[in-house]
């Protein structure tokens, strides 16, 4: 059997990956790694915890002692690195911390693993990075896997940093890597400090939408169980050594997003249309905000086949229909108590 360790697998994106490899290959151990801090939440895997296939551990990356051991106790076939701190308010507040998980932490697993793999062959590092690193485009263009990097924030210059440790380990020690550049994820199971949960969440209890700027800033749009599909694509099918841009080909202004949300949530609350537009309050601009972000996801579609499933506006309603569906996990993570899941077992 297959071991497969995939790292911060209790968050957003990563649960999406850990419950799609679980399912898929009933011949792989796949082994969740996460810190528990505060956006991993366990209750997003309640449905395959007890599968046998299916592993726990809970664990720091910036721990290279740890690391060290689990790598050598499981002698993983490979890994899918999503562990990171992601929020870019977060990491204008306390750039220290993105340093220390994004660039620290794949530094200790890129070490582990070349410790660990005594020989490359049937092995892979595949790391997800994010289309941020790349910097901000103007009204034209599009990011592509040979765009230079232009970081901009501190989050994003921390995953630049850790994209390159991932080159060079390639280049230096011939590590048996691969990279993804991602554009912004939406779907269910989202910590509600990002624009759309955030927004969903406040629509229902009737308080402020709070929009940076004047909302013109464009994002690429990519539901998450397409980002799963497609990291499981290039998890076994990418070329070593390789980038592919991952995007949803759907770029909206946040202003626009916001608005259709609100029209959206009128509609299945049975509230007057245009009520919860009345809500949306603008406030003073992120500091340093990129204006767009755009990925031509042409390269993955042409080489392996993938392309996203849903157009924005089906996932958006998917995702809407998600967060009232399931009302009990947004005032868990809200209120903070799902920090208190599994609690006595994972201290």
């Amino acid at each position: 059997m297959k071991k497969l360790l995939i790292t911060g697998g209790a968050g957003f994106i990563g649960s999406h990956v850990v419950r799609l490899m679980v399912n898929k290959y009933a011949d792989y151990q796949i082994f969740n790694l996460d810190a528990l801090t505060y956006a991993g939440n366990l209750e997003n895997l309640k449905d395959i915890e007890d599968k046998p296939n299916y592993t726990f551990v809970k664990g720091d990356i910036t721990d290279a002692a740890f690391l060290n051991e689990l790598f050598a106790q499981h002698q993983f076939d490979g890994v899918i690195h999503l562990a990171a701190e992601s929020h870019v308010d977060r990491s204008i507040s306390d750039p220290l911390a993105f340093v220390n998980t994004n660039v620290i932490g794949t530094v200790n697993l890129l070490n582990a693993a070349k410790a660990s793999w005594t020989s490359f062959e049937s092995k892979r590092f595949y790391h997800v990075s994010t289309d941020e690193v790349y910097g901000s485009l103007g009204e034209t263009g599009f990011f592509l896997e040979t765009t230079s990097y232009d970081p901009q924030s501190p989050y994003s210059a921390s995953k630049a940093s850790s994209d390159h440790f991932v080159r060079a380990y390639a280049n230096t020690y011939k590590l048996p890597v691969v990279i993804t550049n991602c554009s912004n994820n939406y779907g269910p199971n989202q910590f509600p400090e990002k624009l759309l949960p955030l927004c969903i969440n406040n629509i229902k209890h009737n308080k402020p939408l709070p929009i940076y700027g004047k909302g013109e800033n464009i994002r690429d749009w990519l539901y998450v169980i397409d980002h799963a599909r497609a990291i499981d694509v290039v998890y076994h099918n990418g070329v070593l050594g390789e980038t592919y841009n991952i995007g949803g080909f759907n770029e909206w202004k946040n202003i626009d997003i916001v608005r259709l949300l609100c029209d959206i949530m009128d509609r299945k609350l049975g509230r007057t249309e245009g009520e919860s537009q009345k809500l949306i309050t603008f406030v003073k601009d992120r500091a340093g905000h990129d204006m767009r972000y755009a990925i031509d996801a042409t390269r993955i579609k042409d080489e392996l086949g993938w392309e996203p499933s849903l157009q924005f506006e089906e996932g958006l309603e998917k995702t809407v229909d998600w967060y009232l569906a399931n009302e009990e996990w947004l005032q868990n993570v809200t209120s903070g108590n799902y920090q208190d899941y599994y609690q006595n077992q994972y201290q």
